[in-house]
Protein backbone atom coordinates (compact mmCIF):
# COMPACT_ATOMS: atom_id res chain seq x y z
CA UNK A 1 0.00 0.00 0.00
CA UNK A 2 1.51 3.51 -1.36
CA UNK A 3 1.88 6.30 0.83
CA UNK A 4 -1.39 8.02 -0.66
CA UNK A 5 -3.68 5.26 0.03
CA UNK A 6 -2.74 4.97 3.50
CA UNK A 7 -3.20 8.03 4.68
CA UNK A 8 -6.79 7.76 2.80
CA UNK A 9 -7.51 4.74 4.57
CA UNK A 10 -6.65 6.44 7.69
CA UNK A 11 -8.79 9.17 6.89
CA UNK A 12 -11.99 7.13 6.15
CA UNK A 13 -11.47 5.38 9.89
CA UNK A 14 -11.49 8.48 11.25
CA UNK A 15 -14.81 9.88 9.65
CA UNK A 16 -16.19 7.21 10.91
CA UNK A 17 -14.91 7.27 14.48
CA UNK A 18 -16.31 10.89 14.48
CA UNK A 19 -19.67 9.52 12.94
CA UNK A 20 -19.81 6.65 15.41
CA UNK A 21 -18.82 8.84 18.37
CA UNK A 22 -18.93 12.61 17.68
CA UNK A 23 -18.46 13.37 21.49
CA UNK A 24 -14.67 12.10 20.73
CA UNK A 25 -14.67 14.53 17.84
CA UNK A 26 -10.79 15.39 16.46
CA UNK A 27 -10.18 19.25 17.90
CA UNK A 28 -8.30 20.87 15.66
CA UNK A 29 -6.69 23.84 17.96
CA UNK A 30 -7.14 26.14 20.49
CA UNK A 31 -9.61 29.04 19.62
CA UNK A 32 -8.80 32.21 21.36
CA UNK A 33 -11.84 34.43 22.24
CA UNK A 34 -12.56 38.12 23.55
CA UNK A 35 -15.92 37.76 25.33
CA UNK A 36 -17.67 40.98 26.23
CA UNK A 37 -16.82 40.69 29.50
CA UNK A 38 -13.86 39.40 32.13
CA UNK A 39 -14.92 37.01 34.09
CA UNK A 40 -14.11 36.56 37.86
CA UNK A 41 -16.96 35.30 39.60
CA UNK A 42 -17.21 31.65 38.52
CA UNK A 43 -20.89 30.79 39.68
CA UNK A 44 -24.01 30.76 37.47
CA UNK A 45 -26.47 30.12 40.20
CA UNK A 46 -25.03 32.87 42.44
CA UNK A 47 -25.44 35.74 40.03
CA UNK A 48 -27.13 35.91 36.64
CA UNK A 49 -24.48 38.25 34.96
CA UNK A 50 -24.31 37.27 31.44
CA UNK A 51 -20.66 36.24 31.64
CA UNK A 52 -21.03 33.84 34.33
CA UNK A 53 -23.56 32.11 32.33
CA UNK A 54 -22.17 32.01 29.48
CA UNK A 55 -19.02 30.19 31.53
CA UNK A 56 -22.26 28.09 32.93
CA UNK A 57 -22.55 26.63 29.44
CA UNK A 58 -19.11 25.75 28.88
CA UNK A 59 -18.96 23.26 31.80
CA UNK A 60 -22.64 22.26 32.99
CA UNK A 61 -25.58 20.83 30.67
CA UNK A 62 -28.40 21.32 31.48
CA UNK A 63 -32.14 19.20 31.67
CA UNK A 64 -33.89 20.87 28.50
CA UNK A 65 -32.77 23.52 26.45
CA UNK A 66 -34.12 25.94 23.70
CA UNK A 67 -33.61 25.10 20.18
CA UNK A 68 -33.34 27.41 17.20
CA UNK A 69 -37.05 27.70 16.78
CA UNK A 70 -36.73 28.52 20.51
CA UNK A 71 -38.64 25.17 21.50
CA UNK A 72 -38.19 22.94 24.00
CA UNK A 73 -35.89 20.28 23.52
CA UNK A 74 -34.84 17.65 26.21
CA UNK A 75 -31.01 17.73 26.50
CA UNK A 76 -29.68 15.56 29.60
CA UNK A 77 -33.32 13.81 29.69
CA UNK A 78 -33.84 11.11 27.25
CA UNK A 79 -37.68 11.40 28.12
CA UNK A 80 -40.63 12.32 30.18
CA UNK A 81 -44.02 11.13 31.44
CA UNK A 82 -46.53 13.69 32.63
CA UNK A 83 -49.83 12.17 35.10
CA UNK A 84 -53.24 12.52 33.24
CA UNK A 85 -53.70 15.32 35.96
CA UNK A 86 -50.59 16.87 34.70
CA UNK A 87 -49.34 16.56 38.42
CA UNK A 88 -46.53 14.19 38.43
CA UNK A 89 -43.80 14.68 35.88
CA UNK A 90 -41.20 11.70 35.84
CA UNK A 91 -37.82 12.25 33.96
CA UNK A 92 -35.15 9.66 32.87
CA UNK A 93 -31.61 10.66 32.36
CA UNK A 94 -29.50 9.43 29.11
CA UNK A 95 -27.28 6.62 29.77
CA UNK A 96 -23.82 7.33 29.85
CA UNK A 97 -24.13 10.85 31.92
CA UNK A 98 -20.62 11.77 33.46
CA UNK A 99 -19.06 14.46 35.30
CA UNK A 100 -15.78 15.95 34.03
CA UNK A 101 -14.20 13.94 37.43
CA UNK A 102 -15.44 10.76 35.82
CA UNK A 103 -18.52 10.26 38.31
CA UNK A 104 -21.97 9.77 37.06
CA UNK A 105 -24.45 12.26 36.66
CA UNK A 106 -27.34 11.09 39.32
CA UNK A 107 -31.02 11.96 40.21
CA UNK A 108 -29.84 13.02 43.27
CA UNK A 109 -27.26 15.15 42.00
CA UNK A 110 -30.18 16.94 39.85
CA UNK A 111 -32.32 17.09 42.37
CA UNK A 112 -30.22 18.98 44.89
CA UNK A 113 -29.12 21.09 41.68
CA UNK A 114 -32.76 21.87 40.81
CA UNK A 115 -33.28 22.90 44.70
CA UNK A 116 -30.12 25.25 45.32
CA UNK A 117 -31.24 27.11 41.40
CA UNK A 118 -35.07 27.57 42.64
CA UNK A 119 -33.75 28.86 45.59
CA UNK A 120 -32.28 32.20 43.72
CA UNK A 121 -34.08 32.19 39.78
CA UNK A 122 -37.45 34.07 39.87
CA UNK A 123 -38.91 31.03 37.53
CA UNK A 124 -37.48 28.72 39.91
CA UNK A 125 -39.19 30.01 42.40
CA UNK A 126 -42.58 29.97 41.17
CA UNK A 127 -42.12 26.50 39.65
CA UNK A 128 -41.08 25.06 43.50
CA UNK A 129 -44.03 27.40 45.03
CA UNK A 130 -46.02 24.94 43.16
CA UNK A 131 -44.18 21.63 43.79
CA UNK A 132 -45.41 19.14 46.41
CA UNK A 133 -42.13 17.51 46.67
CA UNK A 134 -39.05 16.29 44.61
CA UNK A 135 -37.56 13.23 45.01
CA UNK A 136 -34.97 10.86 43.23
CA UNK A 137 -36.54 7.65 42.23
CA UNK A 138 -33.74 5.66 41.09
CA UNK A 139 -30.03 6.36 40.09
CA UNK A 140 -31.75 7.87 36.84
CA UNK A 141 -34.67 8.95 37.67
CA UNK A 142 -36.56 12.09 39.25
CA UNK A 143 -39.67 12.85 40.39
CA UNK A 144 -41.86 16.43 40.91
CA UNK A 145 -44.73 15.80 42.26
CA UNK A 146 -46.99 19.38 41.72
CA UNK A 147 -49.33 20.66 44.33
CA UNK A 148 -51.39 22.16 41.96
CA UNK A 149 -51.31 22.30 37.94
CA UNK A 150 -48.68 24.66 36.05
CA UNK A 151 -47.79 25.45 32.69
CA UNK A 152 -44.46 26.36 33.55
CA UNK A 153 -42.61 22.92 34.37
CA UNK A 154 -40.58 22.75 30.77
CA UNK A 155 -40.34 26.70 30.37
CA UNK A 156 -38.56 26.87 33.38
CA UNK A 157 -36.40 24.05 33.06
CA UNK A 158 -35.41 25.19 29.34
CA UNK A 159 -34.84 29.02 30.08
CA UNK A 160 -31.48 30.25 28.46
CA UNK A 161 -30.22 32.61 31.28
CA UNK A 162 -30.84 31.18 34.72
CA UNK A 163 -31.21 27.73 33.49
CA UNK A 164 -30.79 24.95 36.19
CA UNK A 165 -27.58 23.75 36.02
CA UNK A 166 -26.33 20.43 36.80
CA UNK A 167 -24.08 20.10 39.26
CA UNK A 168 -22.92 17.45 41.58
CA UNK A 169 -24.67 17.05 44.44
CA UNK A 170 -21.98 17.98 46.93
CA UNK A 171 -21.40 21.25 45.40
CA UNK A 172 -24.99 21.68 44.34
CA UNK A 173 -25.59 21.17 48.27
CA UNK A 174 -23.78 24.89 48.99
CA UNK A 175 -25.63 27.93 50.40
CA UNK A 176 -27.49 29.26 47.60
CA UNK A 177 -26.32 32.71 48.84
CA UNK A 178 -22.83 31.84 49.09
CA UNK A 179 -20.27 30.96 46.05
CA UNK A 180 -19.11 27.66 45.12
CA UNK A 181 -15.58 26.64 45.17
CA UNK A 182 -15.86 23.18 43.10
CA UNK A 183 -16.39 23.50 39.27
CA UNK A 184 -16.59 19.96 38.58
CA UNK A 185 -18.92 19.80 35.83
CA UNK A 186 -21.15 17.91 33.46
CA UNK A 187 -20.95 19.64 29.83
CA UNK A 188 -18.70 19.50 27.00
CA UNK A 189 -15.94 21.69 28.66
CA UNK A 190 -13.35 21.72 31.41
CA UNK A 191 -12.53 24.95 33.56
CA UNK A 192 -8.69 24.90 33.42
CA UNK A 193 -8.62 26.62 37.36
CA UNK A 194 -4.30 26.27 37.37
CA UNK A 195 -4.48 28.48 34.21
CA UNK A 196 -7.02 30.89 34.44
CA UNK A 197 -6.64 34.15 36.05
CA UNK A 198 -8.94 37.23 35.91
CA UNK A 199 -7.65 40.15 34.18
CA UNK A 200 -5.92 37.92 31.74
CA UNK A 201 -7.26 34.80 30.29
CA UNK A 202 -9.91 31.62 31.13
CA UNK A 203 -9.20 28.52 30.02
CA UNK A 204 -11.60 25.24 29.32
CA UNK A 205 -10.10 22.20 27.49
CA UNK A 206 -12.52 19.17 26.30
CA UNK A 207 -14.12 17.44 28.54
CA UNK A 208 -13.14 13.75 28.01
CA UNK A 209 -16.25 12.37 29.85
CA UNK A 210 -19.02 14.47 28.19
CA UNK A 211 -21.36 12.20 25.72
CA UNK A 212 -23.49 14.40 22.96
CA UNK A 213 -26.70 14.10 22.22
CA UNK A 214 -27.02 12.66 18.72
CA UNK A 215 -28.95 15.44 17.00
CA UNK A 216 -27.06 18.15 15.30
CA UNK A 217 -26.37 21.25 17.62
CA UNK A 218 -29.69 23.70 17.03
CA UNK A 219 -29.86 27.13 19.45
CA UNK A 220 -29.09 25.83 23.13
CA UNK A 221 -30.31 22.13 22.22
CA UNK A 222 -29.01 19.38 19.91
CA UNK A 223 -25.34 17.15 20.11
CA UNK A 224 -22.66 19.54 21.99
CA UNK A 225 -20.37 18.82 20.75
CA UNK A 226 -16.80 19.95 21.19
CA UNK A 227 -14.75 20.04 18.08
CA UNK A 228 -11.90 22.41 19.77
CA UNK A 229 -9.33 20.81 22.30
CA UNK A 230 -8.91 24.30 24.22
CA UNK A 231 -11.30 27.44 24.21
CA UNK A 232 -9.15 30.82 26.04
CA UNK A 233 -11.28 33.64 26.77
CA UNK A 234 -8.65 36.46 26.32
CA UNK A 235 -9.13 39.21 28.21
CA UNK A 236 -8.72 42.54 26.11
CA UNK A 237 -10.49 45.23 27.64
CA UNK A 238 -9.45 47.88 24.88
CA UNK A 239 -12.61 47.07 22.00
CA UNK A 240 -9.33 48.71 19.33
CA UNK A 241 -6.49 46.97 20.72
CA UNK A 242 -9.29 43.42 20.59
CA UNK A 243 -10.04 44.47 17.05
CA UNK A 244 -5.97 44.49 15.59
CA UNK A 245 -5.47 41.16 17.26
CA UNK A 246 -8.35 39.66 15.30
CA UNK A 247 -7.11 41.35 11.94
CA UNK A 248 -3.17 39.86 12.99
CA UNK A 249 -4.88 36.63 13.25
CA UNK A 250 -3.87 36.39 17.08
CA UNK A 251 -7.23 36.15 18.35
CA UNK A 252 -10.11 34.13 16.47
CA UNK A 253 -13.38 35.65 17.45
CA UNK A 254 -15.12 38.90 19.34
CA UNK A 255 -18.04 38.11 20.63
CA UNK A 256 -19.16 41.40 20.86
CA UNK A 257 -17.51 44.16 19.08
CA UNK A 258 -18.08 48.08 19.17
CA UNK A 259 -20.51 48.79 16.36
CA UNK A 260 -18.28 51.85 15.04
CA UNK A 261 -15.64 49.15 14.47
CA UNK A 262 -18.07 47.13 12.09
CA UNK A 263 -16.87 49.10 9.13
CA UNK A 264 -13.30 48.35 9.91
CA UNK A 265 -13.88 44.62 10.32
CA UNK A 266 -15.96 44.25 7.19
CA UNK A 267 -12.94 45.71 5.01
CA UNK A 268 -10.58 42.87 5.77
CA UNK A 269 -11.54 39.87 3.89
CA UNK A 270 -10.40 37.22 6.69
CA UNK A 271 -13.17 38.20 8.95
CA UNK A 272 -16.51 37.93 8.52
CA UNK A 273 -19.44 39.23 10.88
CA UNK A 274 -22.28 37.12 12.08
CA UNK A 275 -25.21 38.37 13.81
CA UNK A 276 -25.61 34.78 16.20
CA UNK A 277 -28.40 36.37 18.55
CA UNK A 278 -30.89 36.97 16.27
CA UNK A 279 -33.31 38.18 19.25
CA UNK A 280 -31.46 40.25 20.16
CA UNK A 281 -30.92 42.26 24.17
CA UNK A 282 -32.92 45.42 26.13
CA UNK A 283 -31.30 47.73 28.08
CA UNK A 284 -32.37 48.32 31.88
CA UNK A 285 -32.02 51.01 33.84
CA UNK A 286 -32.58 48.98 37.48
CA UNK A 287 -33.95 51.04 40.85
CA UNK A 288 -32.87 49.69 44.63
CA UNK A 289 -36.11 50.49 45.90
CA UNK A 290 -34.67 49.68 49.86
CA UNK A 291 -33.09 53.27 49.72
CA UNK A 292 -34.44 56.69 49.53
CA UNK A 293 -35.20 58.26 46.73
CA UNK A 294 -36.30 55.66 44.12
CA UNK A 295 -38.40 53.75 47.37
CA UNK A 296 -41.13 56.64 46.72
CA UNK A 297 -43.30 55.37 43.16
CA UNK A 298 -43.70 58.37 42.05
CA UNK A 299 -39.83 59.40 42.03
CA UNK A 300 -39.28 56.31 40.00
CA UNK A 301 -41.91 57.24 37.39
CA UNK A 302 -40.17 60.66 37.00
CA UNK A 303 -37.49 58.43 35.17
CA UNK A 304 -39.69 57.02 32.95
CA UNK A 305 -40.76 59.96 31.65
CA UNK A 306 -37.18 61.85 32.21
CA UNK A 307 -35.55 59.68 29.88
CA UNK A 308 -35.51 59.09 26.52
CA UNK A 309 -34.99 55.63 24.45
CA UNK A 310 -32.94 57.12 21.60
CA UNK A 311 -30.58 59.06 23.35
CA UNK A 312 -29.27 55.89 25.12
CA UNK A 313 -29.58 53.98 21.55
CA UNK A 314 -27.50 56.87 19.58
CA UNK A 315 -24.89 57.49 22.65
CA UNK A 316 -23.89 53.45 22.22
CA UNK A 317 -25.17 51.35 18.95
CA UNK A 318 -25.26 54.37 17.12
CA UNK A 319 -26.74 52.89 13.59
CA UNK A 320 -30.44 52.38 13.44
CA UNK A 321 -29.60 49.38 11.66
CA UNK A 322 -29.04 47.67 15.30
CA UNK A 323 -30.87 49.03 17.37
CA UNK A 324 -34.82 50.04 18.23
CA UNK A 325 -37.02 52.11 20.13
CA UNK A 326 -39.69 49.54 21.66
CA UNK A 327 -42.37 50.88 24.31
CA UNK A 328 -43.22 47.50 24.76
CA UNK A 329 -41.55 46.07 28.13
CA UNK A 330 -41.59 42.16 27.05
CA UNK A 331 -39.94 42.89 23.89
CA UNK A 332 -41.67 44.23 20.38
CA UNK A 333 -42.76 42.13 17.77
CA UNK A 334 -42.91 39.34 20.00
CA UNK A 335 -46.63 37.46 21.12
CA UNK A 336 -46.76 39.33 24.55
CA UNK A 337 -46.06 42.80 22.98
CA UNK A 338 -48.17 45.59 23.99
CA UNK A 339 -47.05 49.41 24.92
CA UNK A 340 -49.97 49.31 27.61
CA UNK A 341 -48.86 51.73 30.26
CA UNK A 342 -46.21 53.60 28.48
CA UNK A 343 -47.15 54.94 25.32
CA UNK A 344 -46.34 58.45 27.03
CA UNK A 345 -42.92 57.52 28.38
CA UNK A 346 -39.57 57.40 27.15
CA UNK A 347 -39.72 60.82 25.34
CA UNK A 348 -37.88 62.93 27.29
CA UNK A 349 -40.98 64.84 28.95
CA UNK A 350 -38.86 66.81 31.54
CA UNK A 351 -41.73 68.78 32.61
CA UNK A 352 -43.94 65.87 33.76
CA UNK A 353 -40.70 64.33 35.02
CA UNK A 354 -40.18 67.72 36.88
CA UNK A 355 -43.65 67.48 38.23
CA UNK A 356 -43.37 63.88 39.75
CA UNK A 357 -40.21 64.38 41.09
CA UNK A 358 -42.18 67.26 43.42
CA UNK A 359 -44.92 65.21 44.16
CA UNK A 360 -42.68 62.61 45.73
CA UNK A 361 -40.94 64.78 47.90
CA UNK A 362 -37.62 64.61 46.60
CA UNK A 363 -35.43 66.50 48.79
CA UNK A 364 -31.67 66.34 46.74
CA UNK A 365 -30.61 62.70 48.38
CA UNK A 366 -27.46 61.76 45.93
CA UNK A 367 -28.46 58.98 43.63
CA UNK A 368 -25.30 56.53 43.60
CA UNK A 369 -25.74 55.30 40.16
CA UNK A 370 -22.89 52.83 39.17
CA UNK A 371 -21.32 53.03 36.01
CA UNK A 372 -19.57 50.05 33.94
CA UNK A 373 -16.27 51.02 32.49
CA UNK A 374 -14.99 48.47 31.13
CA UNK A 375 -18.01 46.80 28.33
CA UNK A 376 -18.54 48.90 25.87
CA UNK A 377 -22.37 48.16 25.35
CA UNK A 378 -23.01 49.93 28.82
CA UNK A 379 -20.01 52.40 29.10
CA UNK A 380 -21.88 55.38 27.81
CA UNK A 381 -25.04 54.39 29.16
CA UNK A 382 -24.75 56.12 33.02
CA UNK A 383 -23.62 59.11 31.89
CA UNK A 384 -27.00 59.25 29.61
CA UNK A 385 -28.76 58.58 32.70
CA UNK A 386 -26.82 60.94 34.81
CA UNK A 387 -27.07 63.81 32.38
CA UNK A 388 -31.20 63.37 32.06
CA UNK A 389 -31.84 62.75 36.08
CA UNK A 390 -29.39 65.99 36.63
CA UNK A 391 -31.48 67.63 33.95
CA UNK A 392 -35.07 67.22 36.24
CA UNK A 393 -32.94 68.21 39.29
CA UNK A 394 -31.47 65.02 40.77
CA UNK A 395 -28.16 64.90 42.14
CA UNK A 396 -26.53 62.10 41.00
CA UNK A 397 -22.98 60.42 42.53
CA UNK A 398 -22.01 58.07 39.59
CA UNK A 399 -19.33 55.57 40.83
CA UNK A 400 -17.67 54.22 37.77
CA UNK A 401 -15.98 50.35 37.80
CA UNK A 402 -15.44 47.52 36.09
CA UNK A 403 -18.36 45.47 35.35
CA UNK A 404 -17.22 42.58 37.47
CA UNK A 405 -16.68 44.49 40.82
CA UNK A 406 -20.07 45.81 39.65
CA UNK A 407 -21.70 42.45 39.45
CA UNK A 408 -20.53 41.90 42.66
CA UNK A 409 -21.60 45.41 44.51
CA UNK A 410 -25.07 45.14 43.29
CA UNK A 411 -25.56 42.41 45.60
CA UNK A 412 -25.01 44.28 48.79
CA UNK A 413 -28.03 45.66 50.67
CA UNK A 414 -26.00 48.23 52.52
CA UNK A 415 -26.93 51.98 52.20
CA UNK A 416 -25.55 53.89 49.41
CA UNK A 417 -23.28 55.80 51.32
CA UNK A 418 -21.48 52.70 52.70
CA UNK A 419 -20.70 51.15 49.84
CA UNK A 420 -24.13 50.16 48.44
CA UNK A 421 -25.85 51.49 45.49
CA UNK A 422 -29.36 53.77 44.58
CA UNK A 423 -29.39 52.62 40.19
CA UNK A 424 -27.11 50.41 37.75
CA UNK A 425 -27.81 49.98 34.19
CA UNK A 426 -27.61 46.69 32.76
CA UNK A 427 -28.80 44.88 29.60
CA UNK A 428 -30.72 41.18 28.97
CA UNK A 429 -31.40 38.88 26.31
CA UNK A 430 -34.91 39.58 24.21
CA UNK A 431 -35.16 35.29 24.66
CA UNK A 432 -34.87 36.38 28.18
CA UNK A 433 -37.48 38.96 28.47
CA UNK A 434 -40.51 37.39 26.45
CA UNK A 435 -42.96 37.07 29.12
CA UNK A 436 -43.41 37.80 32.74
CA UNK A 437 -42.12 34.48 33.86
CA UNK A 438 -38.86 34.65 32.27
CA UNK A 439 -38.27 38.29 32.72
CA UNK A 440 -36.60 38.97 35.92
CA UNK A 441 -36.66 42.33 36.08
CA UNK A 442 -40.56 42.64 36.63
CA UNK A 443 -40.42 39.79 39.47
CA UNK A 444 -41.20 41.83 42.63
CA UNK A 445 -41.34 39.19 45.42
CA UNK A 446 -39.08 41.58 47.91
CA UNK A 447 -35.75 39.58 49.26
CA UNK A 448 -36.04 36.41 46.87
CA UNK A 449 -36.44 39.63 43.27
CA UNK A 450 -33.52 40.68 41.65
CA UNK A 451 -30.96 43.00 42.40
CA UNK A 452 -33.08 46.18 43.76
CA UNK A 453 -35.18 44.04 45.83
CA UNK A 454 -38.80 45.58 44.00
CA UNK A 455 -41.71 44.15 46.78
CA UNK A 456 -45.37 44.33 44.88
CA UNK A 457 -48.02 42.06 45.93
CA UNK A 458 -50.07 43.09 42.96
CA UNK A 459 -47.13 42.02 40.77
CA UNK A 460 -46.76 39.24 42.26
CA UNK A 461 -50.13 37.95 42.23
CA UNK A 462 -50.25 39.02 38.32
CA UNK A 463 -47.20 36.60 37.57
CA UNK A 464 -48.58 33.77 39.36
CA UNK A 465 -51.94 33.99 37.86
CA UNK A 466 -49.77 34.12 34.24
CA UNK A 467 -48.24 31.14 35.09
CA UNK A 468 -51.40 29.25 36.17
CA UNK A 469 -53.56 30.37 33.24
CA UNK A 470 -53.17 28.37 29.83
CA UNK A 471 -55.55 30.57 27.93
CA UNK A 472 -53.42 32.22 25.94
CA UNK A 473 -55.90 35.40 25.34
CA UNK A 474 -56.13 35.83 29.10
CA UNK A 475 -52.49 35.41 29.39
CA UNK A 476 -51.99 38.55 27.08
CA UNK A 477 -54.66 40.32 29.30
CA UNK A 478 -52.40 39.36 32.08
CA UNK A 479 -49.88 40.99 30.47
CA UNK A 480 -51.44 44.41 29.98
CA UNK A 481 -52.03 44.24 33.37
CA UNK A 482 -48.74 43.75 34.84
CA UNK A 483 -47.39 46.54 32.26
CA UNK A 484 -50.13 49.30 33.79
CA UNK A 485 -48.90 47.87 37.41
CA UNK A 486 -45.45 48.02 36.58
CA UNK A 487 -46.21 52.09 35.05
CA UNK A 488 -47.28 52.62 38.89
CA UNK A 489 -45.07 51.07 40.61
CA UNK A 490 -41.88 50.97 38.31
CA UNK A 491 -39.56 48.06 39.12
CA UNK A 492 -37.35 49.36 36.37
CA UNK A 493 -36.71 51.41 33.51
CA UNK A 494 -36.83 49.69 29.95
CA UNK A 495 -34.01 51.73 27.38
CA UNK A 496 -34.87 50.13 23.68
CA UNK A 497 -33.43 47.11 22.28
CA UNK A 498 -30.26 46.63 20.21
CA UNK A 499 -28.36 43.65 18.33
CA UNK A 500 -24.62 43.06 17.89
CA UNK A 501 -22.80 41.11 15.49
CA UNK A 502 -20.11 38.25 16.10
CA UNK A 503 -16.30 38.84 14.56
CA UNK A 504 -14.64 36.08 13.61
CA UNK A 505 -11.94 34.73 11.24
CA UNK A 506 -12.56 33.44 8.23
CA UNK A 507 -11.21 29.93 9.07
CA UNK A 508 -13.41 29.45 11.87
CA UNK A 509 -16.70 27.87 10.67
CA UNK A 510 -20.04 26.25 12.58
CA UNK A 511 -20.43 29.31 15.17
CA UNK A 512 -24.38 28.22 16.54
CA UNK A 513 -26.66 30.63 15.76
CA UNK A 514 -28.06 31.02 19.67
CA UNK A 515 -29.59 33.72 22.19
CA UNK A 516 -26.27 32.86 23.96
CA UNK A 517 -22.64 32.76 22.80
CA UNK A 518 -21.51 28.83 22.81
CA UNK A 519 -18.56 27.13 21.65
CA UNK A 520 -19.60 23.95 20.80
CA UNK A 521 -19.84 22.85 16.94
CA UNK A 522 -17.06 25.38 16.63
CA UNK A 523 -14.50 24.29 14.20
CA UNK A 524 -11.30 26.28 13.86
CA UNK A 525 -9.47 25.35 10.21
Amino acid sequence: MNVEKAMKRIARLLAAALLAFPGMALAQSTLRVVMHSDLKILDPIWTTAFIVRNHGYMIYDTLFALDGDLKVQPEMVEHYDVSPDKLVWTFALRDGLKFSDGSPVTSEDVVTSLKRWAARDPLGQILWSKLGKAEAVDAKTFRLTLKEKTGIVLQALAKPSGNPFIMPKRVAETDPYKQIEDYTGSGPFMLKRDESKPGDKTVYVRNPYYKPRQEPASGMAGGKVAKVDRVEWVAIPDQQTAVNALLAGEIDMIEAPQHDLYKLLEADKNVKLEVLNKWGNQYIFRYNQLFKPFDNPKIRQALLYAFNQKDFLDAVIGDPKYYQVCKAMFVCDTPYATTAGFDDKYGGNIAKAKELLKEGGYDGTPVVLLHSTDLYVLTNMAPVAKAAMERIGMKVDMQSMDWQTLVSRRARKDPPDKGGWNALITSTGGVDSLDPLTYSFIAANCDKAWFGWPCDEEITKLRQAFADETDEAKRKEIVEKIQLRAAEYPTHAFLGQYMTATALRRNVTGAVVSPVPVFWNIEKK
